[in-house]
């Protein structure tokens, strides 16, 4: 099954168990992915759906820091909730040291050498990570691995 097609068998499940929260993420989700289909002309592959999923998880882990920041916790609990729903339809998370490898043989196959090369580096290692992981923490780590190798 698609995850066009688990969507809304999902939200029939939200709306059975009265989950209301899951219910309204589903269906801002279900809006968001129509309303790229239609600026696209195209009906969205997976693939497609999971980069509007990708994309709305950003925009919840932004609010929700920007929440932290003006000291409002419990709206950014509420975006962190909502991410947890979405996460359920992105692929399986790689963790730091996945990332960290896969950075180091982005850099070797760049043959980087300080952080100059960063748009070398991320211009290899952003498709292999869509979707897998965060493109904050990859460019954090690709940062960091890149200022080691410039300081040796």
């Amino acid at each position: 099954m698609s995850l066009k097609e688990q969507i809304p068998n999902d939200i029939k499940n939200a709306l059975r168990n009265k989950s209301t929260v899951e219910l309204s993420v589903l269906r801002m989700l279900q809006s968001a992915i129509h309303n790229k289909e239609i600026d696209n002309k195209v009906e969205l592959s997976d693939e497609q759906v999971i980069e509007v999923v990708s994309s709305e998880v950003k925009k919840r882990r932004d609010a929700a820091s920007e929440f932290e920041k003006v000291n409002r916790p419990d709206a950014a609990q509420k975006e962190k909730e909502e991410i947890e729903i979405l996460l359920k339809y992105m692929p399986e998370q790689l963790n730091e040291d996945q990332i960290r490898e896969e950075v180091a043989k982005a850099i070797e196959e760049s043959m980087a050498d300080g952080l100059k090369d960063l748009g070398k580096v991320m211009k290899i290692i952003m498709p292999r990570m869509k979707g897998k992981a965060d493109g904050k923490l990859v460019n954090s780590m690709v940062r960091d691995l890149l200022e080691k190798a410039e300081q040796s």
